[in-house]
């Protein structure tokens, strides 16, 4: 069965019907950078759920985000610990291909970026303030999938490596098992 949906949705992917990202499940190697600060982490996806599991040292190793619950859990594993916060636009992934307040979209070209072909654009939105904010965009036309999000001015970026389609265990949108809340 898991073998047959694949299936029919690289069928649907390759007849050209555009699916959103939200029904997608993958996982992916997740780069992130603003300003001088690089973030790299695995993720697991599925719809309006996903969980980060981070390569840097610290005492978070991994995030659930439940966008569906109104909810983010922060693991810490040398104590079995979690802390939960409420959900907020700043753990956004920017998986759609149209960004929020986008008000133009121009084509630029096609390029292969980590062994998918991509449709670069420069798309222009309106930021917070109403001040406009130009990115470039790299849209993987084999998967429909934004691979990677820049800023023009360089200083935001996020990437998608290593992307793999497919079905994920709910575990992994879970507490885990003796894992207890932080004391505030």
């Amino acid at each position: 069965m898991k073998h047959l949906s694949l299936y029919a949705l690289m069928v649907v992917v390759a007849a050209g019907i555009s699916l959103p990202c939200e029904a997608l499940e993958f996982t992916a190697e997740r780069l992130s950078r603003t300003g001088q600060e690089v973030h790299h982490a695995r993720i697991f996806y599925r719809d309006h759920m996903w969980r980060l599991e981070y390569k840097e040292p610290g005492a978070v190793s991994a995030t659930i985000v439940r966008a569906d619950r109104n909810q983010v859990w922060h693991l810490i594993p040398s104590i079995h610990h979690f802390r939960t916060e409420s959900y907020g636009s700043d753990y956004a992934l920017h998986l759609t291909i149209r960004l929020d307040n986008e008000t133009s979209r121009e084509f630029i070209g096609t390029q292969t970026l980590d062994g998918h072909p991509t449709t670069l654009y420069e798309v222009v939105a309106t930021g917070p303030g109403g001040q406009k904010e130009t990115y470039y965009q790299w849209v993987a036309t084999d998967m429909n999938f934004p691979l990677k999000l820049v800023k023009k001015d360089g200083d935001w970026m996020v990437e998608y490596r290593d992307v793999k389609l497919g079905r994920l265990a709910d575990s992994f949108f879970q507490l885990p098992h003796r894992y207890v809340p932080m004391e505030p």
